[in-house]
């Protein structure tokens, strides 16, 4: 028959689990960017073997990206639970950046996700920003987020702790947290939003 595709044969089918459980170990560990000779090892299966069941990297990151992301789904949904708005917004934030700073996959790809090249991980990261915009909106009208605060100041913030991310060591692992409470500080509206320095040019 035409049009429809053949289920894989049993060892075909472990193979192609196998891969998937280790292109999400390795990913996980060293980005995005690990080379996937790496990941048939880790499988225990040739580079042809994935080739055969992956063309690309880019087909590899999107069969497994989808799975990670949904942990942010999940995040998003305990925090737009929260009766408080704020606590909810620190708590999804902070969540956030520790699934990140577990899975340097899902680091790079959040810190990227607009130029992916596979539209279902851009689609997925893009659930998620959507779901931020809500948390973000809550704690916003609840008053103690800045009123000028958006997703996109979140996407940029993003970007930065994912090089903190990044530049960690296990022996450095509190550095990123740390970081990020400066963050969150300086998110809480107070009457100076309009005239700070770092939006003013006056020294600090």
């Amino acid at each position: 028959m035409t049009g429809r595709s053949r289920p894989l044969r049993a060892d075909a089918a472990r193979n192609r689990a196998k891969l998937l459980d280790a292109a999400t170990a390795v990913f996980g560990e060293r980005g995005l960017d690990a080379p996937l000779e790496q990941i048939a090892r880790h499988a225990e299966v040739g580079i042809a073997t994935l080739y055969a069941h992956f063309p690309s990297r880019e087909a590899l990151v999107a069969a497994v990206l989808p799975g990670r992301l949904a942990a942010v789904d999940q995040l998003g949904g305990v925090a737009l639970a929260d009766p408080d708005p704020w606590r909810g917004f620190t708590g999804f934030v902070v969540g956030l950046f520790a699934l990140r700073a577990q899975d340097r996959g899902l680091n790079d790809a959040l810190a990227e996700w607009v130029a992916a090249d596979s539209e279902i991980v851009r689609e997925a990261c893009q659930r998620g920003l959507d779901l931020a915009e809500k948390i973000i909106e809550r704690a916003r009208l609840d008053g103690r987020l800045r009123s000028d605060f958006t997703s996109a100041d979140l996407s940029t913030i993003g970007r930065a702790m994912a090089h903190v991310i990044n530049e960690s060591t296990e022996a450095t692992a509190s550095e990123w947290r740390r970081c990020l409470t400066f963050f969150l500080d300086g998110l809480r509206a107070h009457p100076a939003d309009a005239d700070s320095p770092a939006t003013t040019g006056h020294p600090v």
